[in-house]
């Protein structure tokens, strides 16, 4: 329980780097050779960290944990994402419109560190909140 639980203060870190917009924290939590597998594809850390900072400063995303359950090394958070369009978003405009959405993520933890992230959300409710689709 002591392994899981450590496993789960892990994933708050994350949620709190990432609502901070603390993207050197953020990093210092996943492997080197991370896997991300999200919405807009699958890569490395290289590749994810400039689209979290993007939808970081475009929407002003907030997450909020809801439910976490680990079981080993794997924990499965779903939380409640919350934010505004304050800026251009992969050529999308910026509306100044908010959403609230559910997300869910899976991450694998190893020593401490996240060696898996795995994340889906509502994005075609998002995009119709924000007024980005008629």
């Amino acid at each position: 329980m002591l392994h899981e639980q450590q496993n789960k203060d892990v994933v708050r870190a994350y949620v709190e780097a990432m609502n901070t917009g603390d993207f050197d924290r953020l990093e210092r939590l996943f492997t080197k050779d991370t896997n991300i597998h999200g919405v807009l594809g699958r890569g490395s850390l290289d590749i994810a960290m400039p689209i979290w900072r993007e939808l970081h400063g475009a929407l002003d995303m907030h997450l909020e944990i809801e439910e976490l359950a680990a079981d080993g090394d794997t924990v499965v958070a779903r939380f409640r994402e919350t934010g505004r369009s304050v800026g251009e978003f992969r050529g999308l405009r910026a509306t100044g419109k908010t959403y609230e959405i559910i997300a869910i993520e899976w991450f694998t933890i190893r020593d401490g560190l996240i060696t898996d992230r795995w994340g889906v959300r509502d994005s075609a409710a998002q995009a119709r909140q924000i007024g980005w689709q008629a």
